[in-house]
């Protein structure tokens, strides 16, 4: 289904007088099968699993893992799994980490753009290869436009290539995401409380700055983002 500027725009606008899970059921009425929710299993990623799961258990929950993730990250992936029932369809590079790390170094010291490589190979690629596999049509993500300067103009349901990509909980903010979780029981992440704004791979996430943005926490200082929700910058060699 493609749709038009017009529909995106009156979609968005509907979505405003909604609750997330409200949000949530309306896609999946809409949109069906094609439905797929991504997690990283960070520090609030129950939030979405829980909404999502909720609503409708056989949508396919995507995690791309990089193989470089926190050991305590893994171990919340496996409580999640337990505490919500479900299993993660996981996707991963083809290139192992060590081979990786022996064809072309440590990308993460390289630099921004050797950042972008990295991000391409172990994040956008398996995240491509999981969308095109499961036939989907709508990815469903915990985005929110209180994370980051590079979110704060997202609307709730957007383009990303073919593929619809719609966020229930755009507009939640901070308090109101981690106050979900003792509402509903949930646990949260080992590495809670610890100082880090969002954990993702443990050689590019460094705990929060005060004399720096929180953005600079995240790959390498350079930016939020990690390439999953950008589209591939033109010019750059990603092969491999």
């Amino acid at each position: 289904m493609n749709l038009s500027d017009e529909e995106l725009s009156e979609f968005d606008i509907e979505m405003k007088a909604l609750s997330a899970q409200e949000r949530i059921a309306w896609v999946w009425e809409r949109f069906g099968a094609g439905v797929v929710l991504s997690t990283s299993f960070g520090l609030q990623s129950s939030v979405m699993l829980n909404l999502v799961l909720q609503v409708r258990k056989e949508i396919p929950v995507i995690f791309v893992d990089t193989g470089y993730l926190f050991h305590e990250t893994y171990q919340y992936a496996q409580t999640l799994q337990e505490k919500l029932d479900f299993q993660p369809r996981i996707f991963s590079s083809p290139l192992t980490p060590s081979f990786q790390e022996v064809k072309f170094g440590k990308l993460w010291e390289q630099g921004k753009n050797e950042m972008k490589k990295y991000n391409f190979i172990n994040k956008k690629e398996p995240m491509e290869r999981a969308l095109k596999e499961l036939g989907a049509t709508v990815w469903l993500s915990g985005l929110r436009r209180a994370q980051s300067s590079d979110r704060e103009k997202r609307p709730f349901i957007e383009y990303q290539g073919d593929v619809l990509k719609f966020y229930p909980i755009l507009d939640w903010d901070d308090r109101k995401t981690y106050q979900y979780l003792p509402k509903n029981n949930l646990p949260y992440h080992p590495l809670e409380g610890m100082g880090y704004d969002s954990v993702g791979d443990h050689h590019s996430t460094q705990k929060i700055d005060p004399s720096k943005s929180a953005e600079d926490s995240r790959h390498g200082g350079h930016g939020r983002e990690c390439g999953l929700h950008l589209d591939v910058p033109e010019g750059l060699d990603f092969s491999v």
